[in-house]
């Protein structure tokens, strides 16, 4: 019988032991039990994002010691424990297979390794037809240093992004990713520290519940660059539930799978205790790429800029008339705002809308300025 552990407002519900019918989609619920067939119960190309953190293998060879004697807690788990690599690489088939079918065709799959196990994931991502976008090295600034002395320090993971295939209209919120990273380009090697102080999910005994936990700031980087609020968003390794709180947080709906039930204790608790953010604070830097095309004559026709209206440039050195059917006419030259500002410049291509501008009050105002307000009139 299926485990459905859903989140209430502000607090947590009690666990429900009731079946859940085949092919319903549970949002914002903690499901139990094996992700694999957790999965093959949601419908066909029902989420928008996936974020995995699958288990790495990582095939330790015995306790490790720190140079005073402490033992580190590394991660020695059952659930990260495989019989060989054909095994592993058996088990990650089947759950990319699963992944793959619930994924919209247009949506998105992130899937975190080291280097135990992420050259393994990301050829059988590519095995399932899976079109990487970008490998991310998340490079931790206070990693775990080598005790032994024996090799670098492992100071990074790597996080594959990919499509279904290389046609995907998939989401990336381009500008908001600048506006995040000091208006420069957000690059593919992302500083940020690991998981610790009183973000670190304890258990009842004091010690942290955990030994993978992810950070929420790296979450919140992934899910803020390629989701919208209320899409819904797929961890199948769910662990602590990282992803679910800051989904949450974003306004986006969120699934988990786990089969721990430890796991499932902390997560539900942390979850109901997540304030999502005001829903004006949800907004982001809309990216121009997203937004309804305008066509200048648009704003002729609705009388925002009727015709016979002089635009000019931000330095006045040309002055054209507006025209009736949205072209416009200026020392001889006629057509589109985009043509007849590249034909005065004598360059190959012109942005008429950042161009051209209008008088308001002796204040120039460029078209794109008028183009925003109709596009808030849309909405």
């Amino acid at each position: 019988m299926n485990l459905i552990v859903p989140i209430g407002e502000g607090r947590s519900r009690s666990r429900l032991g009731t079946s859940r019918p085949a092919k319903e989609l549970p949002l914002d619920i903690i499901l139990q039990g094996d992700c694999i067939a957790e999965m093959a119960r949601l419908p066909d190309k029902s989420v928008d994002m996936i974020f995995a953190d699958p288990p790495y293998n990582l095939q330790l060879g015995g306790d490790l010691f720190r140079p005073e004697g402490g033992r580190v807690d590394a991660v020695d788990d059952e659930w990260d424990k495989f019989d060989s690599l054909g095994a592993y690489d058996d088990f990650t088939r089947d759950w990319l297979a699963e992944a793959r079918r619930v994924l919209k065709d247009d949506g998105t799959i992130w899937v975190i390794g080291s280097y135990h196990n992420i050259y393994r994931v990301g050829a059988l991502l590519q095995d399932a037809d899976f079109w990487i976008l970008n490998d991310i090295v998340w490079r931790k600034s206070n990693p775990m240093p080598n005790f032994r002395g024996t090799r670098f320090t492992n100071a990074h993971e790597t996080l594959l992004w990919c499509a279904k295939d290389g046609r995907a209209r998939y989401t990336f919120n381009y500008r908001a990713m600048k506006a995040l990273n000091d208006d420069l380009q957000m690059r593919s090697d992302w500083v940020l520290p690991i998981c610790g102080g009183a973000e670190r999910v304890k258990g009842a005994d004091g010690h942290k519940a955990h030994p993978t936990q992810k950070p929420e700031a790296l979450l919140y980087r992934i899910l803020l660059a390629c989701t919208k609020p209320g899409d819904v968003v797929l961890d199948p390794f769910f662990g602590t539930g990282t992803t679910g709180a800051v989904a949450r947080r974003l306004g986006r709906r969120w699934i988990g799978i786990e089969r721990e039930p430890g796991y499932i204790e902390v997560a539900t608790t942390r979850i109901a205790s997540t304030l999502p953010l005001d829903e004006s604070a949800m907004q982001t830097v809309q990216d121009k790429r997203s937004q309804p095309r305008v066509a200048f004559g648009l704003l002729v026709e609705s009388g925002m800029v009727p015709a016979g209206t002089a635009l000019t440039d931000s330095k006045r050195r040309w002055t054209a008339k507006v025209c009736a059917d949205g072209s416009i006419a200026c020392d001889g030259q006629a057509g589109s705002i985009h043509k007849v500002g590249a034909a005065l410049q004598n360059a190959p291509s012109c942005n008429g809308w950042t161009f051209w501008h209008v008088d308001e009050g002796g204040a120039l105002q460029p078209l794109d300025a008028l183009r925003q307000r109709h596009l808030q009139g849309l909405g």
